[in-house]
């Protein structure tokens, strides 16, 4: 849904506050029964109101026109407004699908044209087309925007939080030129990302061997995180594989790679002496310098240009209107799960395990998993036959569902709303804005078929499609489409994801599997926490240190991943100093999304609980037909209790134990 989250007007008032109490005292006595409403919604247009707007007389004279008294006419409006919204919403969100479909499928080399199209965002200039034509006055004067503590006393009354969702919408007046800009550096960075790819098959380790298979091409960071976790169980070589990827990324994080091995096999890579060569001859190597970090800053001038607007940062409007926590409880949150005790004694588990001390890497240690004790390469060779093309996963979507306990009814129902493309990346979901639109399950399958990285995946996102189909099409009021914020679609990918051996017929005899799953669960918080530490302390630094240089950002990145790694994870590892968690492509991507990953695991686990013993399917289609709440109101009626990191810590004592 196209929003436009909280409101400021560049500092200046442009209607006199006598003309703001007389309008509200004008409309008080047409509407005494709404008093604080109001209140609320003639100060938030005398806010956004502009010059250009008009003046004082004109505005008072809009206010007493434009305000709907008559609850019956109030609730006809906002079914209107609604059904104009989704309609616009829709059609905007289908020009994006088709001007980025070459950033994001598979479908040949990009070329410039695609870069220039795909940056084009059509729906910069709606905004300000709804304040011109007055259409965002009328909508902030009878639906105003409510605050989070009002929005948590609004309990069970769905039509109330609909008008407050209604009330989110107009409360910030930016510049269609800078949402340009903002999109702009988005888009150039996701290119640059998409493309960030690593040929293994031409990487060598310490003695110039050649560990990977020749056509094997990692994307970073994710392709080159999963096969560190697919090396868990392959002994010595697995080690060595492990060990020359962790290389690999350290050059990334410090910008040290060559700009000869990046989306190319034209040169063999030692990263440990970090040189090249080509036909047994060493070549120069350019380094990359600081690209990474300068899409980063882009990112962070383009955010920074719509601050004024806001009267307040990036950092505020992702937290405290995107997410609707605040970023003291965030950093509270995460600090509490990272600084836990137990976390030594897991670590001390894997230790033992491995046979061995751990290594920065093992933040991704994966043999808590079933899978990690499977063969990967039978897993590969069945997902591929499986899945051999995206037209073939698209068909199957429904035995899917029906694996996991949709009945067929509502597998075909919800997979019919779903389709399947072959993602030029790692993949995405790409959800609908209308009813009638289809979800895009974006997921990369090579040539040889799906293997089974990219199986899981996909399953992953999958997970986010239900979401985005339940929750726009089974939700009773469009403004309330959704989930209360990325966390929550994360959620549901998370538990789809962890179902992927189920899917494919496996089951694991273990006794102990829960308790495996709950040290899985704790480690892969405790990787997630760390890293999305980074993202906000980044940003923070930027935000203190505005006219930073991109050598002065990179030197400070690389420095805060190392003080974040000595206070959480040296006391844990045993080793000072690394930059592992500054690796994350999301830091370049997307800004300030990796807490969303946090908070999904942590409601992920709360969601697993409580599912437990009860039918799955229902019980998805039941929460996620909540929609857009606030995210403690989203799980309260979820599970029956409120957001907490406590039941992840509960469950790992009882392990330990």
């Amino acid at each position: 849904m196209l929003i436009c989250s909280l409101a400021y007007l560049n500092g200046q008032a442009a209607i006199d506050p006598s003309v703001v109490q007389s309008t509200i005292k004008a409309l008080t006595a047409k509407d005494n029964s709404n008093k604080s409403g109001i209140e609320k919604g003639v100060t938030q247009v005398a806010r956004l109101w502009q010059q250009a707007d008009g003046d004082n007389a004109a505005f008072q004279t809009f206010c007493e026109a434009n305000y709907i008294a008559n609850p019956d006419e109030k609730y006809q409006v906002f079914l209107k407004i609604s059904d104009y919204l989704e309609g616009i919403d829709g059609h905007f969100n289908e020009m994006s699908l088709r001007l980025q479909k070459s950033l994001h499928l598979d479908n040949g080399p990009l070329l410039p044209i695609d870069e220039k199209f795909g940056s084009y965002s059509p729906s910069t200039h709606l905004s300000d087309d709804l304040y011109n034509n007055k259409i965002a006055f009328i909508i902030a004067l009878n639906f105003p925007h409510l605050t989070l503590e009002e929005k948590e006393a609004l309990g069970p009354d769905r039509k109330a939080w609909a008008y407050a969702r209604m009330g989110d919408l107009f409360t910030e007046r930016i510049p269609a030129s800078l949402k340009q800009v903002v999109a702009n550096a988005g888009s150039d960075a996701d290119i640059y990302i998409s493309q960030y790819n690593i040929y293994m098959g031409h990487v060598q380790n310490k003695k110039d061997q050649f560990l990977f298979p020749k056509d094997m091409i990692l994307l970073s960071h994710w392709n080159l995180r999963d096969e560190i976790k697919a090396n868990y169980n392959k002994g010595k070589e697995g080690l060595d594989k492990q060990r020359t990827v962790y290389e690999v990324m350290k050059r990334i994080v410090s910008q040290e790679i060559p700009v000869e091995v990046i989306n190319s096999g034209a040169c063999e890579w030692n990263p440990y002496r970090n040189t090249i060569s080509q036909d047994n001859k060493e070549v120069k190597a350019t380094p990359e310098s600081t690209v990474r970090y300068q899409k980063m800053l882009n990112n962070f001038k383009a955010m920074q240009g719509i601050d004024k607007y806001t009267g307040d940062t990036f950092i505020d409007r992702n937290f405290n209107d995107n997410m609707e926590v605040s970023l003291q409880d965030v950093e509270k949150l995460f600090d509490e799960f990272l600084s836990a005790p137990e976390l030594k004694e897991v670590g001390k588990m894997i230790s033992k395990r491995l046979g061995r001390k751990l290594e920065a890497y093992d933040i991704w240690y994966d043999g808590f998993k079933a899978r990690s004790n499977l063969d990967e390469t039978k897993l590969d060779a069945q997902t591929q036959a499986l899945y051999p093309d995206a037209a073939t996963l698209d068909k199957k979507l429904p035995d899917i569902l029906m694996k996991l306990g949709f009945s067929a009814e509502r597998a075909n129902y919800l997979a019919d709303k779903i389709i399947v493309d072959a993602a030029r990346g790692s993949g995405h979901a790409w959800g609908a804005a209308m009813k009638g639109q289809q979800s895009h399950l974006r997921t990369r399958i090579p040539a040889t078929g799906m293997n089974y990285k990219g199986y899981n995946i996909a399953i992953h996102e999958f997970g986010h499609n239900v979401e985005q189909t339940l929750s726009l099409y089974d939700v009773d009021y469009y403004m309330l489409s959704g989930v209360p914020n990325t966390a929550f679609t994360e959620a549901l990918a998370f538990v789809f994801q962890k179902r992927d051996l189920e899917i494919l017929g496996i089951t694991d005899p273990n006794p102990d599997k829960k308790a495996m799953d709950i040290l899985d669960k704790i480690w892969s918080m405790y990787e997630i926490c760390g890293v999305s530490m980074l993202d906000i302390s980044v940003w923070k630094w930027m935000y203190a240190h505005p006219e930073a240089t991109v050598e002065q950002l990179k030197e400070a990145t690389i420095g805060l991943s190392k003080e974040i790694w000595n206070k959480y994870y040296a006391p844990v590892f045993g080793v000072k100093d690394e930059t592992v968690l500054a690796v994350y492509s999301h830091m370049i991507s997307y800004p300030l999304y990796l807490s969303a990953y946090a908070f999904g695991q942590i409601i992920e686990f709360q969601l697993d609980q409580y599912l437990e013993g009860k039918d799955f399917a229902n019980e998805v289609e039941r929460i996620f037909r909540q929609g857009r709440l606030t995210p403690n109101q989203w799980m309260i009626l979820a599970t029956g209790s409120p957001l907490t990191v406590e039941p992840m810590l509960e469950a790992v004592r009882e392990v330990i134990k």
